[in-house]
C-alpha cells in the first residue's frame, strides 16, 4: 500500500489539526473574503459569463448553493464552477504575488459551495478552513523554481481547495487532495493568447475540488502520493522543494501574504499602473513611457495593442491599460467593450507605451521595476517601484479598500445580497 512522501504528510497533518488563527490573520481572511465576493458579485454578465452560467444550468438541477451576485441557486459543484469564472473573469482577484498564485479564488468559490449545501457554518470554522485552503494554494507556489507552463491559481487552486472543502464536509482530508491532483489542469496558453478561457480554469478547478470532496466522501480513493511521488506535481506540473513550504506550516500564515488588487487587471501591470496613478500626469505631455522590468513581468503583460483584441487580451496589454488609467485615472471593467478599445485617444497613448527588459533573469521574480516617462519638451524622469500597491508592504489604505467595494457594489446587480459588500462573513456562512 502506498503511502504519501514525509512533506506531503506533514501538509495533510496541518490541514486537518486544529487551529486558532492569529487575530491579523484573521483580520486578513475577513478582509480578503470580502474582496473576493464583491468582485464575484461585480461580475455578473461579464464577458463570457452568461455562456459559464448557461452551460453549468445544464449540469444538473438542485438548489444547493448560491451564485455571486444573483438569487439563483444550483448543486454546489455548479455553483462552484460559475462563482469561480465570476470571481476571477474581471482580473481584479486578490493574488499571493511571490507564489503566482491567485489563492483565494478556487477555495473561496468551491468553500462557499460547500458551506452553502452543509446550510451554513460556524464563522470561525469558515476562516481556518479558508486559511487552511489559501496556504496550501500558495505555498505549492511558493516551493516551486521553475517558470510556469501550468495555469498555477488553477493547478494549485485545486489541491489547495479541495482540502478546505473536505475539511467543512468532513471528508478525508489525504483522499480529496489525491483526487483534486488527479483532476488538476490548466496552462498558459490560455494567457498567452488572452483567452476567456483563462477564467475557466479557475471555474473549473472549483467545481472539481467540490468533487473531490465529494468522491473521497463516498469512500472513492485518490494517489497516496499526489505532490512528491513518482508522476507527482513535482515530477510531471512545476520543479521544487515541497519542504520549503512545510517547513513553516502554521508559523507562517500565507494569506496574510496575499495581495488585493486594485485594479481589474492582470497583477503585473499594477506597480505601473499605481505608479500613474499616484503621478496623476496629464496624457498631452507624455512622448513616451518604458517600463523596465523582469521577464516575467514582460511576458504577462507585454502585449501588443490592437483595435480588435479581446477584452481578456486588453486586461493584459500594459499599453491598453497604460492609456486608461492615464485618461480616467482608474481601470474600470466597463471600458473592455469593442468600441473602447478601438477609440482612436487611447490607442494614440498605448502607442507611447513600452515594456524592456531590465536584465534580471529569475524566471519568478517580479521585481526591480523602473517606470521612465518622457514628456514632449525633452525632459525625462525615472521612477523606480519597490512593492505594488495593494501588496503587504504596500497595502490599500482604508479608504481605498472601501473605494473597491463602493466600485464592486456599483457594477453588481441591484438587488445583490447586500451583506456581500456589508457583511460578507455573515453571507458567507449563513445562506439562508
Amino acid at each position: 500500500m502506498s503511502a504519501p512522501s514525509k512533506h506531503t504528510a506533514d501538509l495533510i497533518k496541518f490541514a486537518a489539526a486544529e487551529h486558532t488563527l492569529p487575530e491579523d490573520v484573521r483580520g486578513a481572511s475577513v478582509r480578503l473574503l470580502g474582496d473576493t465576493l464583491a468582485i464575484g458579485a461585480a461580475a455578473v454578465d461579464a464577458p463570457g459569463e452568461p455562456a459559464i452560467l448557461s452551460t453549468a444550468q445544464k449540469f444538473g438541477s438542485g438548489a444547493e448553493a448560491r451564485l455571486l451576485g444573483t438569487s439563483e441557486r444550483l448543486p454546489a459543484p455548479s455553483a462552484a464552477f460559475v462563482n469561480g469564472y465570476r470571481i476571477h473573469c474581471l482580473e481584479w482577484d486578490a493574488v499571493h504575488e511571490p507564489a503566482v498564485v491567485h489563492a483565494m479564488s478556487v477555495v473561496t468559490a468551491a468553500l462557499g459551495a460547500a458551506i452553502d449545501r452543509r446550510g451554513g457554518c460556524d464563522p470561525e470554522e469558515a476562516l481556518i478552513a479558508l486559511s487552511i485552503g489559501v496556504d496550501i494554494a500558495s505555498g505549492l507556489g511558493l516551493s516551486v523554481d521553475s517558470a510556469m507552463r501550468f495555469f498555477r491559481p488553477a493547478v494549485c487552486g485545486v489541491m489547495g481547495a479541495a482540502v478546505a472543502v473536505a475539511r467543512i464536509d468532513g471528508a478525508p482530508i489525504d483522499e480529496a487532495l489525491g483526487l483534486a491532483y488527479s483532476s488538476a489542469a490548466g496552462t498558459m496558453q490560455a494567457h498567452v493568447e488572452g483567452s476567456e478561457t483563462l477564467p475557466f480554469q479557475i471555474a473549473n478547478a472549483a467545481r472539481a475540488a467540490v468533487t473531490a470532496s465529494d468522491l473521497a466522501g463516498a469512500g472513492f480513493s485518490g494517489p497516496k502520493d499526489p505532490l512528491e511521488g513518482q508522476f507527482g506535481y513535482y515530477a510531471l506540473f512545476e520543479d521544487g522543494d515541497l519542504a520549503r513550504y512545510t517547513a513553516n506550516l502554521g508559523k507562517v500564515w500565507r494569506i496574510a501574504e496575499v495581495s488585493t488588487k486594485p485594479f481589474p487587471s492582470g497583477r503585473a501591470s499594477h506597480a505601473a499602473l499605481g505608479k500613474l496613478n499616484e503621478l496623476a500626469i496629464d496624457p498631452a505631455q507624455i512622448a513616451k513611457i518604458n517600463l523596465a522590468c523582469p521577464p516575467l513581468i514582460r511576458r504577462l503583460v507585454d502585449r501588443a495593442y490592437s483595435a480588435d483584441m479581446t477584452p481578456a487580451w486588453a486586461r493584459l496589454c500594459m499599453p491598453y491599460l497604460a492609456a486608461l488609467m492615464l485618461i480616467d485615472g482608474r481601470v474600470d471593467p466597463r471600458r473592455f467593450t469593442s468600441a473602447d478599445i478601438a477609440n482612436p485617444e487611447l490607442a494614440a497613448i498605448a502607442a507611447k507605451v513600452s515594456l524592456s527588459d531590465d536584465g534580471t533573469r529569475d524566471g519568478n521574480a517580479l521585481f526591480p521595476q523602473s517606470l521612465t516617462i518622457t514628456r514632449s519638451d525633452g525632459s525625462s524622469e525615472t521612477h523606480s517601484v519597490e512593492h505594488t500597491l495593494g501588496s503587504p508592504d504596500n497595502p490599500l489604505s482604508s479608504a481605498q479598500t472601501q473605494a473597491k467595494i463602493d466600485f464592486a457594489r456599483e457594477l453588481a446587480p441591484a438587488d445583490a445580497d447586500a451583506r456581500i459588500f456589508d457583511n460578507p462573513l455573515a453571507y458567507f456562512t449563513d445562506p439562508k
